[in-house]
């Protein structure tokens, strides 16, 4: 009977641990990281929202069977930029939320921040499979006028109405941003970008993924992606770029004094709003239509390697052979060239 008994204690020890180990991994742990600050986490979901006070605060809630073993640090780089670490301590971590048969290679440091170096390791982030089952959600909050920079791995990124400088880099997680005022950028190693009305610099940078932009005002807006369509619109900016290896480029109701559109492979339709002091376009393959508000003014100047050539607004001081149209539209002004390497042009009017 004694035996008997401290068997039963025993197991209910041990099931009361059970019970309080995921009870542990998803309380919310607080941490406040000053006016500047930067998130590194391997997994999960990140959102960031406005906040108040002086500082910027971070709540991590651990998740996934092994979230026990997952440690947060804080430290201090140079500058007095505050960073917060969310440490794995395996080499390979599975985040089901990823999907089956999804994979994402990551390097980390000693500390725990991301990169290469003396000492890093090659992480594997993978929905399904053998390892370290654990993730951490995080909510980050950012008083007005503050920095914070966000590296997240896979999973997902939310910036909601926050108004600082933000910097999200992410290895393989889609970023979503929507309301904010101040500096903006995003990079993506793989994963579309969403970003509406967003007041001030606005730069977004992916290896794979589309990205969608809309009601942005500013100095400037930049956006490259190796591969993924782009569609923007309702753009009120100084100076747009889009450079884009592989996909199609659709930009409507653009107000810009100086736009610059290049692509690789994929058809570009650029629809603007206002009279510009310069265009360039520029497709190694595929279609280009320009479409031009009326009163638009611009020394017009089109060249294509393969493919025909319709320009069908009024037009002066017109020169035209084969691959190859100059001519005046308006009072002349502006500048706009194109140049395709194959594929048609058409200028029209909206």
């Amino acid at each position: 009977m004694a035996v008997r008994g401290m068997t039963t204690a025993a197991a209910a020890v041990l099931a009361a641990a059970a019970l309080a180990g995921p009870a542990a991994a998803q309380r919310v742990e607080r941490f406040s990281v000053g006016e500047r600050a930067a998130v590194y986490n391997l997994a999960g979901r990140v959102t960031v929202e406005p906040g108040s006070g002086s500082a910027i605060t971070v709540e991590v809630t651990r998740g996934g069977r092994d979230a026990g073993r997952l440690r947060v640090t804080r430290g201090t780089a140079s500058g007095g930029l505050e960073l917060l670490r969310v440490i794995y301590p395996e080499n390979r971590i599975v985040y089901p939320a990823m999907g089956r048969g999804s994979r994402s290679q990551i390097g980390v440091r000693r500390d725990g921040t991301f990169g290469g170096g003396i000492g890093a390791r090659r992480v594997q982030v993978a929905g399904s499979g053998s390892g370290m089952q654990a993730h951490a959600d995080i909510r980050v909050r950012v008083p007005a006028g503050r920095r914070i920079t966000i590296h997240q791995g896979v999973g997902r990124v939310e910036v909601t109405n926050v108004n600082g400088t933000i910097d999200v880099n992410t290895s393989a997680a889609a970023v979503r941003s929507t309301g904010t005022r101040g500096p903006l950028s995003i990079d993506v190693g793989s994963g579309g970008v969403e970003v509406s009305n967003a007041q001030g610099d606005v730069n977004i940078d992916t290896g794979s993924g589309g990205v969608r932009a809309t009601g942005v005002r500013g100095g400037g807006l930049a956006i490259d992606t190796g591969s993924g369509s782009v569609v923007v619109s309702d753009v009120r900016v100084q100076r747009m770029d889009v450079d884009v290896g592989s996909g199609s480029v659709n930009l409507s109701g653009i107000n810009a004094q100086e736009l610059g559109v290049d692509t690789g492979s994929g058809s570009v339709t650029v629809g603007l709003a206002s009279d510009a002091r310069s265009v360039g376009i520029d497709t190694g393959s595929g279609g280009v239509t320009l479409v031009l508000p009326s009163g638009f003014g611009a020394e017009l100047q089109i060249e294509t390697g393969s493919g025909g050539i319709d320009v069908d607004v009024p037009v002066s001081q017109r020169q035209s052979r084969r691959g190859f149209f100059r001519g005046r539209v308006g009072d002349g002004n502006g500048r706009v060239e194109i140049d395709t390497g194959s594929g048609g042009v058409r200028v029209r009017r909206g």
